[in-house]
């Protein structure tokens, strides 16, 4: 893939050999020229899990601090009571077969986030191959399937964001947009790797986390050390960040 000047030049200014701290990785990354839009500040975590067994595949849900910047837009698959309830609290849409034959015939994708209640699984179950691939099956894990359907869409528009690892151990979650201060994306990282640490699977054996990159949305990835994870907002501060545990 052929890059850009602005890529280019960035890129140059990257020691690749070099682990950064998530302060200087911020920093760095915010520093870069800008998009002609507010670019995504992205966290791509490479894990030292063996996915092909159940135990040890990650996926969980979280609130950042600060948000990501933008407002999810939510499906819900509900009716009577719980389909008025979803479109008091926001719901983009809501629907039951008709939704599904939307979604399945005329390819409608426009969402980020699909919740259902469980008598509708009968319905959303069918979507599995277009919806699972995606990462956008309802999953009673996440809270995506509930009855408490104003709750989970007030969530997901607030900002609640679902990780899951992929097929090659990798965990990529937006943290903010480029135009957050340093503090709010470093807050925002912060919050993300306690809660990949406190998911860690009991049957993860070795290192757990093996690489971590912060890029944006038209930047370059900048590797960052996965064991700086206290001290920082001293370090944002001026003062000298405190090394953590090995991850």
């Amino acid at each position: 893939m052929k890059h850009g000047k602005n890529y280019r030049n960035a890129r140059a200014e990257i020691d690749r050999e070099q682990l950064y701290s998530p302060v200087e990785a911020v920093r760095m990354l915010k520093s870069f020229p800008a998009a002609r839009f507010d670019e995504t500040v992205e966290a791509h975590f490479n894990l030292g899990l063996n996915v092909r067994h159940a135990e040890q595949q990650l996926r969980g849900t979280l609130m950042l601090p600060h948000g990501t910047g933008r407002e999810s837009r939510v499906i819900v698959f509900a009716e009577g009571e719980k389909a008025r309830e979803a479109q008091e609290a926001g719901a983009d849409v809501v629907g039951t077969a008709d939704l599904a034959k939307r979604i399945e015939e005329e390819g409608f994708d426009e969402f980020d986030v699909a919740v259902a209640t469980p008598d509708q699984m009968g319905v959303v179950g069918k979507l599995g191959r277009i919806l699972g691939p995606r990462g956008k099956m309802p999953n009673p894990k996440t809270g995506t399937v509930t009855m408490d359907v104003a709750k989970a869409v007030q969530e997901a528009k607030a900002g609640k964001l679902e990780y899951r690892t992929d097929r090659g151990a990798n965990v990529h979650v937006a943290i903010g947009k480029k135009s957050f201060d340093d503090r709010q994306l470093v807050e925002n990282y912060a919050a993300l790797i306690d809660e990949i640490m406190r998911a860690k699977p009991a049957a993860a054996k070795g290192r757990y986390i093996k690489t971590v990159t912060l890029t944006s949305t038209m930047g370059p990835g900048i590797h960052v050390d996965p064991a700086r994870t206290r001290g920082l907002l001293e370090e944002l501060e001026g003062a000298p960040a405190e090394e953590a545990v090995t991850a």
